[in-house]
């Protein structure tokens, strides 16, 4: 098992041993091709970073702003932001000028590091409403063209070579080696559903101890696998993932444009990656329509391999069971053929291992990916505990839960209001400079409040609903918002839905449709309308919604029932503040929004 390095030093000890192996991996979209980064450059990078800012007047605890989309600079800032004892705040790229704002702000920020133009432009925005606080922009792209008014920012490369100095470089090696696990890594800012976002302070300690347990957990990573970078480095998961891959070696793909995934993942052909639900439930969704549209042979063969992958998987591999001889022969066949192409056209072929984690994932999704052979390993955690506090172990988890608690971490549910509490050296210490916040989520006994409901069966851990979440209807019902909408996620016609209900005589749910699956149905019915507004207004359309909810929630109480919904043309999304940058629904801004059609459903009740 290897040593857990100070993140100071990591990259610099990884360096002397890998040396000219690759470690990124980075897509050059104007040629077409993946460059290298090997370990020695990566470690040569990281080094410059720290005696750049150095010569900037970085301080030891200074704060330095990184506002990108996944880009290989963002990782030699961090590293070289932990060389000298400052603290990485990262800044999701889809944020607004006011959001950037209140963050440079917060954490009083100077040095800000920029992706792209869009980054650029904002950032610019924000420097010249706080040119106070923030002095400097450093450019990541070259392509950026600057505001004819902007006289301070410089490009990431000639940043780079104010770090060739002999005063920066004996500085940087003093603070190196004045490092302790006690400085603070990292602020990750919540993404916030309601109000300011909170920047949680990650140590590295809470950093450092996150790699000893996943050594635990996961013993099969290793230096040869490779890691495909897709989530916001800003997400924690992401952030914690990827950090855990250079602890191991493992070379690292860079996504730049989440919307190219798909062209991307056959390219690099990860053996590990982590993710989200929604990336799994547009696998599960795109997979049978495939099967659908199958002429009748071939879909019947492709139903009964996932029937005996299910039962190969779920019945006897899951328990550490004995499978039949034959159930074994038939589920090694359809594995190296039907499962096989599968995975091959998403390019998931060599997968080993994939996290998934950040939002429910449906049982019924889980279920499938497992039976088919996709090694995911769904789990549970928050900013505050520095990611994972459990996730499903190789065998015998339990469909349903979130998986089981890492080592050495104490959980526990709070029996007045469910609310599952959290301690462990990954748990953050608190809010910046937001005591009352802090005070707030932790108990007098130093457990942390995560604010989900779960219930806990000796170490397995199992989600039931986010607490504020929770609506109360007018009748004294309460209702799971989550657990209704998480019925319809792997619907192939739904993209989106928000179910309303709070303080309302019933449930409804505002819906926006998967268009491209409904305008291919409406085509092939012969369905005739102008528009997007004119195709979710068809009574046809109406009547398969309606269906295709009734099916959904055939489970549920009358009361939890979709009894109205609304179609929307247009997504919610991070543009109107109806999404937070992690992609959770901000209630509240879409209630009142679309406050006039969420009366038209309760109207004459």
């Amino acid at each position: 098992m290897p040593s857990c390095y100070h993140f100071a030093e990591l990259i610099h000890r990884q360096a002397e041993k890998y040396g000219d192996r690759p470690a990124i991996r980075w897509r050059d979209e104007a040629a077409g091709r993946w460059y290298p980064v090997s370990w020695m450059d990566f470690a040569a990078r990281v080094r410059l970073v720290s005696q750049a800012l150095i010569v900037r007047g970085a301080g030891v605890g200074e704060n330095i702003g990184i506002y990108s989309q996944n880009m290989p600079h963002c990782f030699y800032v961090d590293y070289g932001a932990y060389g000298v004892r400052a603290v990485s705040v990262p800044m999701y790229a889809t944020c607004s000028a006011a959001q950037i704002e209140y963050i440079v702000r917060d954490a009083e920020i100077r040095l800000l590091f920029v992706g792209e133009q869009l980054q650029y432009d904002r950032a610019f925005q924000v420097q010249r409403a706080a040119g106070d606080l923030l002095k400097q922009l450093i450019l990541f792209d070259p392509a950026i063209v600057r505001h004819p008014d902007d006289c301070t920012s410089v490009r990431f490369d000639d940043f780079l070579q104010e770090g060739n100095h002999p005063a920066a470089e004996a500085e940087a090696l003093s603070r190196r080696s004045q490092a302790t696990p006690d400085d603070a890594a990292a602020i990750v800012y919540t993404s916030g559903t309601s109000g300011h976002s909170k920047g949680v302070v990650l140590t590295h300690a809470n950093f450092l101890e996150a790699m000893r347990i996943h050594d635990i957990r996961l013993p099969m990573i290793h230096d040869r696998d490779v890691s495909m970078c897709f989530l916001p480095f800003t997400h924690v998961f992401e952030k914690a993932w990827v950090s855990y891959c250079f602890h191991k070696g493992v070379q690292v793909a860079v996504n730049q444009d989440p919307k190219q995934i798909q062209q991307r993942l056959p390219e690099v052909r990860p053996t590990v990656m982590c993710n989200v639900p929604r990336f799994w439930e547009k696998v599960y969704a795109g997979v049978h329509e495939k099967i659908n549209g199958m002429p009748r042979p071939l879909r019947n063969l492709c139903l009964r391999a996932i029937r005996t992958g299910r039962r190969y998987q779920l019945e006897y591999r899951r328990t550490g069971g004995r499978p039949p001889f034959g159930l074994s022969i038939s589920f090694h066949f359809y594995d190296k053929t039907i499962f096989t192409l599968l995975k091959r056209v998403l390019g998931l072929d060599r997968g080993r291992l994939f996290p998934v984690a950040g939002a429910p994932l449906a049982d019924s999704i889980a279920e499938f990916l497992l039976s088919v052979h996709f090694p995911i390993r769904y789990g549970y955690g928050l900013s505050e505990t520095c990611a994972t506090v459990c996730f499903f172990p190789e065998k015998n988890y339990r469909i349903g839960s979130i998986g089981t608690l890492m080592p050495d971490l104490q959980v526990k549910i709070d029996p007045a209001s469910q609310e599952i509490l959290v301690k462990g050296k990954t748990v953050m210490q608190g809010y910046y400079r937001n005591p009352e916040a802090t005070a707030e989520v932790f108990t007098a006994d130093g457990f942390f409040r995560t604010g989900d409901a779960g219930r806990l069966e000796g170490d397995t851990l199992f989600f039931l609903e986010r607490i504020k979440d929770l609506f109360k209807t007018s009748n004294g019902k309460y209702i799971a918002p989550q657990a209704i909408e998480l019925s319809l996620s792997g619907n192939k016609y739904v993209e989106q839905c928000a179910v309303i209900a709070d303080s309302c005589k019933f449930v409804s749910a505002l819906i926006v449709p998967a268009f491209p699956a409904l305008e291919a149905w409406a085509k092939e019915r012969k369905v005739t309308y102008r528009d997007r507004d004119g195709l979710i207004a068809h009574p046809a359309v109406q009547q398969l919604f309606q269906a295709q909810i009734e099916e959904s929630q055939q489970y549920f109480a009358s009361y939890e029932k979709i009894k109205r919904f609304t179609l929307l043309a247009k997504p919610f999304s991070m543009d109107t503040n109806e999404l937070t940058d992690t992609l959770k629904l901000r209630r509240r801004v879409i209630a009142e929004r679309y406050a006039a059609e969420i009366a038209a459903m309760y109207a004459n009740t």
